[in-house]
């Protein structure tokens, strides 16, 4: 099918993504992983004032890998053009100054010792490589394929392999379609982009099973998630804990926020905010497709 639209409204669509994507970030940042293994309550509030996103990249800049990090990937685009080898963007984003965690920081190690992608990402090298890390950061792949996920995939197979593998990878290759497709239609759409026998696939098309079955109760449908999909079994600070950054389940809060949102900006935010664990990634995600 083909899809025409002007370039101002192709350009105010990505300017969309990425402002939602920063007032996503932001709103979830007080309450990122405090409640791990719960959702946030109702009588729960999440501080939100107009000065937040100010107030954090002036405090806690950190708090904005979902977004920086990005940045460095399109930063090599611009610089090289669309045919840059995965190494140009391992070695951009291994020099850059900015903190990383889990999957990008053993990632990065792992490039200033000499190993470059795909095995700087591979669960052999990297033992976050199921971590949420690509899922974060793979918005640019969708931003920079309006309708096109099968080429958003493919800059996310040059890419995503730098901090990532098999589900953790997975998590990217689907947000990075969930923005290309936000141009035209959305969630289930995207999934199409994942291989049907891989756990993270069984994971969201059971949330949009539940979806279905309990169409005004996302509270039932996060306990369906917890039965079900929260083992943490990749992240070694999270086997032990009710801690988990793993990218299926982080991915599930982001279409259970898009689903129950209903297209609602706040109600989106909220919900994939208040499922807990990686707060502020997976509003920023949904808030960002939204935006979209």
């Amino acid at each position: 099918d083909e899809v025409s639209m002007t370039k101002k409204q192709l350009a105010d669509k990505v300017k969309g993504g990425w402002a939602a994507k920063t007032i996503g970030c932001t709103y979830g940042g007080p309450v990122e992983f405090l409640h791990n293994g719960t959702m946030i309550q109702d009588y729960t509030p999440i501080k939100w004032s107009k000065d937040r996103v100010k107030y954090y990249y002036d405090t806690f800049p950190g708090l904005y890998d979902d977004i920086y990090v990005d940045i460095v990937f399109v930063n090599v685009f611009d610089r090289l053009g669309l045919e840059a080898p995965a190494d140009s963007f391992a070695v951009s984003f291994a020099d850059a100054g900015f903190p990383l965690w889990h999957a990008n920081q053993v990632a990065k190690y792992n490039i200033k010792q000499g190993i470059m992608p795909p095995m700087s990402g591979h669960w052999l090298n990297n033992p976050h490589a199921d971590d949420i890390d690509y899922q974060i950061e793979a918005d640019f792949a969708g931003l920079m394929s309006p309708g096109m996920p099968n080429t958003a995939s493919e800059i996310s197979d040059k890419i995503g392999h730098i901090f990532t593998y098999g589900d953790g990878w997975y998590g990217g290759v689907y947000v990075g379609a969930l923005y290309s497709m936000a141009f035209v239609s959305v969630v289930e759409e995207a999934l199409n982009t994942i291989p049907e026998q891989s756990d993270f696939y069984a994971c969201i098309k059971d949330v949009i099973g539940w979806y279905r079955q309990y169409p005004d109760d996302w509270k039932q449908t996060w306990f369906e998630c917890q039965k079900k999909w929260t083992s943490e079994v990749g992240c070694p600070d999270g086997v032990f804990v009710p801690f988990n950054i793993d990218a299926k389940i982080n991915s599930a809060y982001v279409a259970i926020g898009l689903l129950y949102g209903k297209k609602d900006f706040y109600q989106t935010i909220d919900i994939s905010a208040r499922y807990g664990q990686d707060s502020d990634c997976n509003a920023a995600t949904a808030a960002g497709i939204l935006g979209t």
